[in-house]
């Protein structure tokens, strides 16, 4: 086998092979970026390497300033030798760096089975990042596996803590829909992504991860802006301006989408994001747009990070609005289908389309077959308050009874306004829901009320005005 060569300088030792430094034989922290710069600098000592190949080889693919290069080198050079900054990395001015104390060559083997527990931890994260990708839920647990275990004999790299931190959050979404959903799960995702931030505070991933998850915590000023650090970072990372545009609304989410699609074409998620806005905004015609391209663009990728998953619900509701429910059904039925593939979302999707297919079948006047899909869809999402609205309008009767605490949420507000315009009180349903949307959070809370096939907004426009008016201002 052949050797491999490290750097000793001072009491340190640097192993590129291992990616370690050490300090009279204890391991010193050092995140990925700052560890490349050091590699770069000892293997070349007495050298002045220049700033441009430095950023190259630390921040490859990626757009970045010169105060990035200079925060990474004030880091090692605290790590180094935190009362004596100059003594191993010297400032050439207007050329860059030079490494300016004695290195000597260090030659070691490693055995087989050494080789194959350094490469571990990296396979997991290969492996770890290919779940996170293909968005399958069945993938995640082998993965968080591995990555926990990676992760247990190198604390200290970030994208190890950045990759499990994703798991986590996944695993959580899953769940998120049931009456018990995984916070154990999201607060592991939590802890992680921080974690990350600190080992690498120029890591974009680290920051749009924990974007990601901060807003599933409801805390969505910061996940802003952590979302926003993460673009700044790393603008031309499509992945970025994804999860700014899943975190955003309005037209902060309609600008991102844009950005995606500009740095990754025909990816599905990003034209329903836009569509969700355009909705919200009355503007059916934009957002059937968004929806044909996605779906179109998903047909011909065939990978799952381009599924159609959402789409074909999105479109059934299009069908309903114009009042052509059996394209809609048709659009339902495929999205029903995608369920089996086990796309991270698909069962969300699944709830959302069987309630479609409940009002289309309580609207013909076919009990039965409503309550079966309104069944379906609770079965799928306990909660979803829709569904179970339109199973007591079957089952319940004039002997339905209102919550009268459930109107400061919009969604429950909606399914209280289901029963209002049963009865033909439409005014007063639209009057509850705006109620609900004044109160509610900055977001996209309501933003279906206009496709709702139940509450069926275009048969009362005049009525449901001032909700809908509402409902854009938040969407601007």
């Amino acid at each position: 086998m052949p050797a491999a060569g490290g750097f000793g300088f001072g009491p340190f030792l640097l192993d590129p092979r291992a990616k370690r430094l050490t300090r009279d034989g204890a391991d010193v922290p050092i995140a990925p970026r700052p560890f490349i710069l050091l590699h770069a600098l000892v293997s070349r000592a007495g050298e002045t390497l220049g700033k441009d190949p430095l950023i190259q080889a630390a921040w490859p693919d990626v757009i970045v300033g010169d105060n990035n290069l200079e925060q990474a080198i004030s880091q090692l050079r605290r790590l180094l030798d935190a009362t004596q900054p100059h003594r191993y990395i010297e400032t050439v001015p207007r050329r860059g760096y030079r490494f300016v104390a004695p290195v000597t060559r260090v030659t070691t083997r490693a055995s087989d089975a050494v080789l194959r527990e350094l490469v571990a931890p990296w396979r997991a994260l290969v492996e770890g990042r290919a779940a996170i990708e293909s968005l399958d839920r069945h993938k995640l647990p082998s993965a968080r596996s591995a990555l926990e275990r990676a992760l247990a004999s190198h604390p200290d790299d970030a994208t190890l803590r950045v990759a499990l931190a994703n798991v986590c959050v996944l695993q959580f979404e899953t769940t998120r829909a049931e009456a018990s959903p995984d916070r154990d799960a999201l607060g592991h995702a939590a802890g992680h992504a921080r974690e990350a931030c600190r080992l690498d505070p120029d890591y974009g991933e680290a920051w749009a991860t924990l974007g990601f998850v901060l807003e599933r915590t409801s805390e969505r000023a910061e996940a802003l802006v952590a979302l926003e650090r993460s673009v700044r970072l790393e603008p031309d990372n499509w992945r970025h301006t994804l999860r700014l545009s899943a975190g955003s609304w309005g037209e902060r989410r309609l600008r991102a989408a844009r950005r995606t699609l500009a740095l990754m074409p025909g990816l599905a998620l990003a034209h329903g994001l836009a569509a969700t806005v355009y909705v919200a905004r009355h503007l059916f015609a934009e957002a059937g747009r968004e929806i044909e391209a996605g779906l179109a663009a998903a047909s011909i990728a065939g990978a799952s990070r381009f599924s159609a998953v959402a789409l074909y619900w999105l479109e059934g509701l299009l069908c309903l609005a114009r009042g052509d429910d059996e394209r809609a059904l048709g659009w339902l039925e495929r999205e029903l289908a995608e369920e089996a593939r086990g796309h991270l979302y698909s069962r969300e999707c699944c709830a959302n389309a069987w309630y479609a297919v409940g009002a289309v079948h309580l609207r013909q006047g076919d009990h039965p077959r409503a309550r079966s899909a309104f069944a379906e869809a609770v079965a799928r999402v306990p909660g979803h308050a829709m569904a179970q609205a339109g199973v007591m309008l079957i089952e319940r009767g004039e002997r339905y009874e209102v919550p009268a605490a459930a109107a400061a949420d919009v969604d429950v507000a909606m399914a209280r306004a289901v029963r209002l315009v049963a009865e033909g009180d439409s005014p007063g349903a639209a009057r509850l829901v705006a109620s609900a949307l004044a109160v509610a959070p900055d977001g996209n809370a309501g933003w279906l009320l206009p496709l709702d096939p139940l509450l069926g907004v275009s048969r009362a426009p005049d009525a449901w005005a001032p909700a809908l008016a509402a409902l854009r201002m938040r969407a601007v």
